[in-house]
């Protein structure tokens, strides 16, 4: 059975302090809880292993937000998915759109980096979704079957269904636009039957598939009401125990 899923992606914001604080708010809130979803925070690769060695990680999951391309050596600056690994963190967010935006990373990149991080026993959070043109245009569902297809179709079926993927529309990331759930629920449901084609339908039925772009406490329980959307990527709200913990409980 496909789980449902509420992820938090800081992005670049909060200082180590700020981050810790914030992860240890979250985990006390949480601690005679029993959501009815699984629980990730996506943090800067500077906070990943104080944070896993602060709170529960059996209650809330953690995620880089990105690793590397490449396994080791001589890549200043990177972090591999290995690195990543060895702080407790048990998720990696890849080909987010900020990173296929303003760093270039394309499909060749992004497979490498999947198959390192499930090498390294990291579950991918892999992204996909279409710019405000491409929507207008009626080129979505295009759009992300080639994100899929590209990136993808290479892995093997037990890889590939490893994965959670996310659906984001590039055109409602932190501009306070939504998707109407009816239009997160069509193209969930495109999603799913896109990777039937590919993988069969056991392991489409399976693939947790998580909406993100202004997700938020007033919009969460619509949109996790639709049959094809598991769960929310979450950007600006994830940054207060205040605005996430409503997401959160809206399963």
């Amino acid at each position: 059975m496909r789980k449902n899923i509420v992820a938090g992606n800081w992005k670049m914001n909060l200082t180590l302090q700020e981050g810790v604080k914030l992860a240890k708010d979250l985990n006390e809130a949480l601690k005679n809880k029993q959501p009815n979803c699984d629980v990730i925070i996506g943090t800067p690769f500077i906070h990943l292993a104080t944070i896993c060695e602060t709170i529960d990680t059996k209650k809330i999951g953690v995620a880089a937000e990105n690793c590397a391309d490449q396994e080791k050596g001589a890549f200043t600056g990177e972090v591999s998915a290995q690195m990543v690994a060895s702080t407790g963190a048990g998720y990696v967010i890849l080909g987010h759109s900020e990173r296929r935006t303003y760093y270039g990373e394309n499909a060749e990149t992004l497979t490498k980096k999947v198959k390192l991080a499930l090498a390294n026993r990291l579950t991918p959070i892999f992204c996909i979704g279409e710019v405000k043109e491409e929507r207008e245009a009626g080129q979505h569902f295009k759009v992300v079957e080639e994100q899929l297809s590209s990136a993808l179709w290479g892995l093997s079926p037990e890889d590939f269904s490893k994965l959670i993927l996310a659906y984001e529309p590039v055109w409602a990331i932190g501009t306070g636009l939504t998707a109407t759930a009816e239009q997160a629920q069509e193209i969930h449901s495109h999603i799913r039957q896109f990777i039937e084609q590919k993988y069969g339908k056991e392991i489409a039925e399976n693939c947790t598939i998580l909406y993100g772009g202004s997700c938020n406490a007033g919009n969460a329980k619509e949109l996790f009401g639709q049959k094809d959307v598991d769960g929310g990527l979450i950007g600006g709200a994830s940054l207060s125990v205040e605005k996430f913990l409503p997401i959160i409980e809206a399963f």
